[in-house]
Order: C-alpha cells, then sequence, then structure tokens
C-alpha cells in the first residue's frame, strides 16, 4: 500500500510562493504518474497538476498554468508543486495523488491520496 506525505503547506500573502513536497513510499514510484489537487472549503476537488511517470509530461489547469510547476525526482521518489504568484483563491488543502497507471491528468485517474496540507493565500 502507498503512502504519500505533503508538506510545504502554510499561510502566505498574495503575490508570493510556496514549494509543496510529497514523498512517496510503497509502491514503485517511478512507474506511476503523480499529481497534486485542491479542494477549498465548500467546492469539490480541483485537479491541479498532474506529471507522467518519467517527468516527460506535464499538464495543468487553467487557474494556475504559467504559476504552478509540478515536477519529481524518482531518485528521491518525491514529487513537487512550486507554487508563485499566488491568489487568495489558490486556499485550499492540496492533496498529493499517484495515478493508477504511467500518465494521469484529471481527478478519476488517481487511485492514491495523501492526507492534505494547507495552503492559505491572504490579500
Amino acid at each position: 500500500q502507498v503512502q504519500l506525505v505533503e508538506s510545504g503547506g502554510g499561510l502566505v500573502q498574495a503575490g508570493g510562493s510556496l514549494r509543496l513536497s510529497c514523498a512517496a513510499s510503497g509502491r514503485t514510484f517511478n512507474t506511476y504518474a503523480m499529481g497534486w489537487i485542491r479542494q477549498a472549503v465548500g467546492k469539490e476537488r480541483e485537479f491541479v497538476a498532474g506529471i507522467a511517470w518519467d517527468g516527460g509530461h506535464t499538464d495543468y489547469s487553467g487557474s494556475v498554468k504559467g504559476r504552478f510547476t509540478i515536477s519529481r525526482d524518482n531518485a528521491k521518489n518525491t514529487v513537487y508543486l512550486q507554487m508563485n504568484s499566488l491568489k487568495p483563491e489558490d486556499t485550499a488543502v492540496y492533496y498529493c495523488a499517484m495515478g493508477s497507471s504511467r500518465r494521469a491528468f484529471s481527478l478519476t485517474d488517481f487511485a492514491s491520496w495523501g492526507q492534505g496540507t494547507q495552503v492559505t493565500v491572504s490579500s
């Protein structure tokens, strides 16, 4: 069974940056896609970013494209989300997720989830 542990969340002012990390264990990390999903209070979960098993392809939601960057280090079993130019509407719990295959770019493609880390952006 896979374990996903997120870190790096916190409180930041609008326009600031945060870098989220997710350490994976319990499954062969480098054979699965990874992603980040977020959920704001009172809203449904939203796909934020995904990265293929080898890092060769990435995809982003329109609301974060150009501001967020997903990356992975297969040697460290870790996926990252660099978040720049943060906006108050980015406030949410951010979940790391592992895909069920080598590519995963929508909510239904993800099979395993972490516990989440809170990101709060103040105006």
